[in-house]
């Protein structure tokens, strides 16, 4: 009867509270907060909202239908199933705020959140107020909605306003092609030889580039954030709101002001700032509501486990490859043999492939831009173009750690050096290079200091040189020698100096200043962690890190050493069956060794008899005794069945021989 049905919309109403604070409002306030999300993955208003839609409303009508369904077996099973719901919800909402709130992890927390459920459960059966309370929350998921689409950093992904800016006005009549590729989370020293110079024998492409452009040694971004430091770059002005990188937040950048005069292929990552007017956004299969609910999925369930997640969102804006995209090879010749660039063109990233076959001669002036999330994580490329796996959740700090997360770093900016000769070979048969301005830079660096890597605000103060610091080469029409140029170049300073070098005149005010102007007499700079709230950084031109020295045992044949107990290997299976050709080795090996093993012992890993690297063993975490080392020279492989080994390292040098599992 009526009551029947009042008392099913109590419940309903009850279960929309619960689920509106356990899931509703912890994904939509995290998506609110990341429009890089949605922009990395070209999602459309429709995809955007129905992702809402299916947050809000599914899970809601899932744990409601479980109700009405419970009602066949009468009013006490009907009861009992939305106690349980009650419970069930009220645990899970003592998770999120015990991992907030508390040191508790794992089954401790667990157990503690069961307990505050049974807690809940025994307030909402003698007491009416928690009823009456939940009721009222009932409009909370339309509140959580309507913050998203309205006030969120996300919201004007979801409903545009505007469409950019005014056009730029010709000061000349030679407006050349500009060529722009803009890497990503590189820190200068990273390249950097004991010389001070741009390291050669490692990095030949780059000191190539170096040669043949001015490098604006003492070049700084603005922002360890794309979404903060792009739009200062393309738009010349530093950061002044926490707001989305999109053309209605920046409708003055250099897309709008070059858009008038120049044709514009543009491939940006995690911004929007080209509006549809002036940029026609590529189609990829990596979009669409499907990669949006998957990865909407991996975020809850990061969000709702009782221990904290070890990856990195951003980790998951990884450059697909052409293979992944479904286009066809490229098929440059290459000029390294050891670079298999036509046998290993599946491994080349897509958005590169496009790049390079648009960097054709036009009628009409043209900006080619890519932002190219290279060397930026996850790492998953050797210098020769070969790919490897790795498990998501290594830690990138404490000891042993940071050494190896620098060393898969300085190993895919191996392959962002190939990248980069590539791009000069190509615009060298294309006649571009002569003609062009070619502008390669960094967006920002990333900190390899123990005790403060990464991007944010611990990283900048401890480890400024590695955060802002970044590569900064600028080669204009015409040039042929290489210049070093010192002046306090600051990345505001990136808009001005091309639109000058284009003889356009740009519409609105900028922060930064041309190069084709004399230099800054102040030497100081500001960084921002946060829009708005400028950090001072002091330094010049960074010194290079003193390199590791290379351990004794490496590169050593290894004969026939005493047992020394056993260890477990994970990505032992996949050197039971190698095909260098395929474009992927097993580089990466990981594992745990027993307790007895003492913190920072030396572990000598063997490939195919000949010793590959030296790593430490680090101090156990909920992974246990944990050791992990790259394999970075693929030489040591061969095709079909490779031999793996593990020794213990003694303090004299001797090894012991690991049973591995």
């Amino acid at each position: 009867g009526w009551g029947g049905w009042r008392a099913e919309g109590r419940r309903l109403l009850e279960v929309t509270a619960l689920v509106g604070v356990v899931i509703t409002q912890p994904l939509l306030d995290v998506l609110g907060r990341s429009p890089d999300f949605f922009l990395f993955h070209r999602a459309d208003r429709r995809e955007i909202l129905l992702l809402v839609a299916l947050i809000t409303v599914l899970p809601t009508v899932a744990l409601g239908l479980l109700g009405l369904v419970s009602g066949l077996a009468g009013r006490a099973g009907r009861t009992a199933t939305h106690t349980l719901l009650v419970g069930l919800l009220t645990a899970a909402l003592a998770v999120q705020v015990g991992r907030h709130v508390t040191p508790l992890r794992g089954v401790p927390l667990l157990v503690a959140a069961a307990a505050v459920g049974a807690a809940g459960v025994v307030a909402y059966r003698r007491w009416r107020a928690p009823g009456r309370v939940l009721r009222l929350a009932g409009v909370g998921p339309l509140v959580f909605v309507g913050l998203f689409l309205f006030v969120s950093p996300t919201a004007p992904v979801v409903l545009p306003r505007g469409d950019g800016g005014a056009a730029g006005t010709a000061t000349g009549n030679l407006h050349p092609p500009v060529v722009m590729l803009i890497l990503d989370e590189l820190p200068l020293v990273s390249l950097l030889g004991p010389d001070g110079r741009i390291d050669a024998a490692r990095f030949p492409h780059f000191a190539e580039l170096a040669a043949g452009s001015t490098w604006y040694r003492n070049a700084t971004g603005v922002s360890g954030w794309t979404p903060y430091a792009l739009p200062a770059m393309l738009t010349g002005r530093y950061p002044a709101e926490a707001v989305a990188p999109h053309y209605s937040h920046y409708p003055d950048n250099l897309f709008t002001a070059f858009g008038g005069l120049y044709d514009i292929r543009a491939e940006e990552s995690i911004t929007r700032l080209c509006p549809p007017s002036r940029c026609e956004q590529p189609v990829t299969p990596e979009q669409g509501l499907g990669v949006l609910v998957r990865e909407t999925g991996r975020l809850a369930r990061q969000l709702t486990a009782p221990d904290d997640s070890r990856v990195d969102p951003e980790d998951s804006y990884r450059e697909r490859t052409a293979e992944e995209a479904g286009i066809d090879a490229a098929e440059p010749v290459p000029t390294d043999p050891k670079f298999r660039w036509d046998s290993l063109n599946v491994n080349q990233p897509a958005r590169f492939t496009s790049f390079l076959r648009g960097l054709t001669p036009s009628p009409r002036p043209t900006l080619h831009f890519l932002h190219l999330l290279m060397p930026h994580s996850p790492w998953a490329y050797l210098p020769s173009g070969a790919r490897y796996e790795a498990p998501e959740d290594f830690p990138n700090e404490g000891d042993g750690w940071i050494d190896l997360a620098r060393e898969r770093h300085l190993a895919q900016l191996g392959y962002t050096d190939r990248l980069i000769g590539e791009t000069l070979r190509t615009l060298r048969d294309n006649g571009l290079w002569d003609q062009a301005l070619v502008v390669v830079t960094a967006d920002h660096g990333v900190s390899f200091t123990k005790g403060a890597q990464g991007r944010g605000l611990d990283a900048i103060r401890a480890a400024a040189d590695e955060v802002a610091w970044v590569p900064m080469f600028v080669k204009t029409p015409g040039q042929r020698t290489g210049r070093v140029d010192d002046r306090n170049w600051e990345h505001v300073d990136l808009l001005p100096t091309i639109a000058d070098e284009a003889a356009i005149r740009l519409p609105g005010r900028v922060d930064g200043r041309s190069a084709r102007q004399a230099p800054r007499t102040d030497p100081g700079k500001v960084f921002y962690d946060r829009p708005a709230e400028p950090v001072p950084i002091t330094g010049g031109v960074p010194a290079a890190s003193p390199p590791p020295a290379p351990h004794p045992l490496v590169g050593r044949t290894v004969g026939v050493a005493p047992a020394g107990g056993s260890a477990r290997v994970g990505g032992l299976d996949a050197f039971r069956a190698v095909d260098p050709d395929e474009g992927r080795l097993p580089a990466m090996i990981w594992g745990t060794v027993p307790d007895r093993v003492a913190d920072g012992t030396s572990l000598a890993v063997a490939v195919n008899g000949t010793v590959a690297a030296v790593v430490p063993v680090v101090a156990a975490d909920p992974g246990g005794r944990r050791f992990a080392a790259l394999l970075a020279d693929d030489r040591l492989f061969h095709a079909g069945a490779n031999r793996l080994d593990l020794y213990l390292v003694d303090a004299g040098g001797g090894l012991r021989h690991l049973t591995l599992s």
